[in-house]
């Protein structure tokens, strides 16, 4: 039940479903039926803000997002999670509703609920972002894939500020995310590839151009967030997708790699829309379930030991097998 506080927060905090729009927002994208199904990403977005930014309890929350339709469910909970993240962070807001949701109903969707603790770290100031991330018991890939919430960030800066971060390129500052200040901007970029697709309506030439104004050292990454949110979020035909497979070019290890992430989560929340099995198998010549079976005998252990987080040791041992793959082809 919403309080007056609760309806306050909403009303400071939660953008209107107009203004994360693709007009609105001044992107250039021509209307049409895919690029109505990729506005509603941001729109069940700020559903579950606005829900959760009210005060709504764990219960009353979760039986608001089940009435979201399968497909954009996942988007709705990260929502849902920024909202949470938010209200932990306030002074007396206590710090339990987020780990609550993610050990709860937001667990399915664990990859989708990091990138709304992304969307909080945009929106608090940097000395808060300390104590931001819970500590989760029982949650598979915690903290490993904890990084999605640096990815995150990443696409909220490219999505509500494109002048700076697309246009303008500029890089965020070092932060020691999971102990590894030097990869944060990898991570960040991983979000940035990801909030192009969106910018650009899914129009394949468009984001590989987009891509391609970004300096070589920042492009692999921006390819692997395409490649996530074409397969994950869809928006384009299976001749756009052809398209966008060629015009990766180098980087179609890096596009495929997106690909088997976005496959990853899909399953995990157990609903794998047809989008999402049609740009497997053109992006990355999968099926699903090869998609799947890739990501599971690559995956690493949260305490890998390695110079690079394992997160990124599981990123290129599904990197490295498509690769081999191509060489196998090429002999």
């Amino acid at each position: 039940m919403s309080t007056l506080f609760g309806l306050l927060r909403k009303k400071m905090l939660a953008p209107s479903l107009a203004s994360v729009g693709f007009a609105e927002r001044g992107f250039p994208v021509t209307p049409s039926a895919a690029t109505v199904k990729l506005e509603a990403v941001p729109q069940a977005v700020v559903c579950g803000f606005e829900w959760a930014i009210e005060g709504a309890s764990l219960w009353e929350l979760e039986r608001r997002l089940e009435l979201v339709e399968p497909e954009q469910r996942g988007f709705a909970y990260e929502g849902a999670t920024m909202g949470y993240t938010i209200l932990d962070a306030m002074p007396g807001g206590g710090r339990n509703r987020t780990r609550e949701l993610l050990e709860g109903p937001g667990k399915p969707h664990i990859f989708l609920t990091y990138i709304g603790i992304g969307f909080a770290m945009a929106r608090l100031p940097r000395p808060l972002w300390k104590n931001i991330l819970p500590e989760l018991s029982g949650v598979p890939y915690h903290p490993t894939m904890s990084w999605l919430a640096v990815d995150g960030y990443g696409f909220d800066r490219a999505y509500f500020d494109t002048r700076r971060w697309v246009d303008e390129q500029l890089e965020p500052e070092p932060y020691p995310w999971a102990g590894h200040p030097g990869y944060f901007s990898r991570a960040f970029d991983q979000g940035v590839g990801r909030a192009l697709w969106f910018i650009h309506g899914g129009d394949p030439r468009a984001v590989a151009e987009a891509a391609g104004r970004f300096p070589e050292r920042r492009r692999p990454d921006l390819w692997s967030g395409i490649g996530l949110a074409a397969t994950f979020a869809g928006g384009c035909d299976r001749a756009g997708l052809a398209e966008l497979r060629q015009a990766s070019g180098p980087h179609h290890d890096e596009l495929a790699l997106g690909v088997v992430f976005a496959v990853k989560a899909r399953t995990f929340s157990s609903f794998v829309p047809r989008h999402t099995m049609t740009a497997a198998g053109i992006l990355a010549g999968l099926t699903v379930e090869a998609a799947r079976a890739l990501a599971d005998r690559t995956e690493v252990a949260p305490d890998f030991d390695a110079p690079e987080p394992p997160y990124e040791v599981w990123r290129d041992r599904i990197r490295a097998d498509f690769s081999a793959g191509d060489q196998r082809r090429a002999g």
